[in-house]
């Protein structure tokens, strides 16, 4: 349809001021939430092995989609998406917590999910394995969104060849210990990852630290083992008792005796399932979401951070998000925990070459 000079019908926007043009005015970045890529936070998409090791970026979020090893309710390989949409933030972030805007510290990116397929336990873990090498090369940190707690034996063993010849440590927060030795005779299932990754030698015994176990698994002979490698851990009962941040204070303590780096594993079955619902195996009696939170904020101040995974979020489970929300949350908190030490290195070192200076001055 034309009007009386032969133009088409215009556009709602052929009237806009000059110079504005509402079609470009955010870029996918500053667009909501729910527009665009659904990378975590809308960060930079770099899946490609060769194009991460030429960004070099500080962390990479790397997605496991994996649950062929669960014992129970199934659900965690949808877990990376629903992780990464659980936010309604766009564009740049402050922690009010940390008072520490990350991206101003810190370059990170999301790399992607290790290419997975159904039905093949083995190949899955050996995909997110070299997904997860992929990114130590590039020197990035790895903070990887599980799936079932079987993909931290691959993924912590990349990282424990990665920080080679320092010693790795893992604190670990869950409401099982994940150390049988098989579930129904399968040496992988994510009831195995720890005793996997202890008999491998990718960590030692006296280098896991757990917190938070609760429940009625596992049994005598398992716990037995457990002290037999010197493994530690800290009972709900404990925090019950003493409160979380006491607790977390000496799992820290614990997580560096001897081990020069740390990988943070966490379960989001270790928050109580009235504030996580969605997960395979829920445990009534967990942590407080905010506990977690700041027990991540807490661990990461503290230690050299290597790795770290947040896993067992089964989004068929969930209400409203609220367990993909808290797991996001973590790597958040995880996030500005590592920009605010990077901050405080740099106003450091401004102040040593400021003393340098001055020395020098008057001398």
């Amino acid at each position: 349809m034309t009007d009386e000079r032969g133009r088409g019908p215009r556009g709602i926007n052929d009237e806009a001021p000059p110079g504005a043009d509402p079609y470009t005015a955010y870029d996918d970045f500053n667009l909501p939430a729910y527009v665009g890529v659904p990378s975590f936070q809308k960060l930079p998409w770099i899946t490609d092995a060769d194009a991460l090791a030429r960004e070099r970026p500080d962390v990479a979020i790397v997605g496991a989609p994996f649950d062929d090893a669960v014992s129970h309710r199934p659900g965690a390989r949808f877990g990376p998406r629903a992780i990464r949409q659980a936010s309604y933030h766009a564009g740049a972030i402050n922690s009010l917590q940390l008072g520490v805007e990350p991206y101003d510290w810190l370059n990170v990116v999301d790399a992607g999910d290790a290419p997975v397929t159904p039905m093949d336990l083995e190949r899955g873990h050996a995909v997110i394995e070299r997904k997860v090498r992929d990114v130590t090369r590039s020197g990035a940190i790895p903070i990887v969104l599980g799936g079932d707690h079987s993909i931290t034996y691959p993924s912590a063993t990349a990282v424990s060849a990665a920080v080679a010849p320092r010693r790795l440590g893992i604190v670990h927060f869950d409401a099982h210990a994940d150390a049988a030795n098989s579930t129904w005779g399968n040496l992988r299932s994510h009831g195995t990852p720890m005793r996997r990754l202890i008999e491998s030698g990718a960590v030692d015994g006296r280098n896991f630290v757990q917190v938070g176990l609760r429940g009625y698994w596992p049994g005598p002979d398992t716990l037995e083992w457990m002290r037999e490698q010197g493994m530690r851990w800290h009972l709900m009962t404990e925090i019950e008792e003493r409160g979380a941040e006491a607790v977390i204070a000496d799992a820290i303590t614990q997580a560096l005796d001897g081990p020069e780096v740390i990988y943070l594993s966490v379960d989001i079955d270790v928050i109580d399932p009235g504030m996580a619902p969605g997960t395979g195996t829920p445990e009534p009696g967990g942590m407080l979401t905010r506990e977690l939170l700041r027990a991540v904020r807490q661990v990461v101040s503290s230690v050299e951070l290597a790795g770290m995974d947040v896993v067992e979020v089964a989004p068929p489970f969930d209400h409203a998000e609220v367990t993909a929300a808290a797991a996001h949350r973590c790597v958040l908190e995880a996030i500005s925990a590592l920009a605010a030490k990077r901050r405080a290195s740099g106003a450091r070192q401004i102040a040593e070459l400021g003393a340098v200076t001055e020395s020098s001055a008057g001398g």
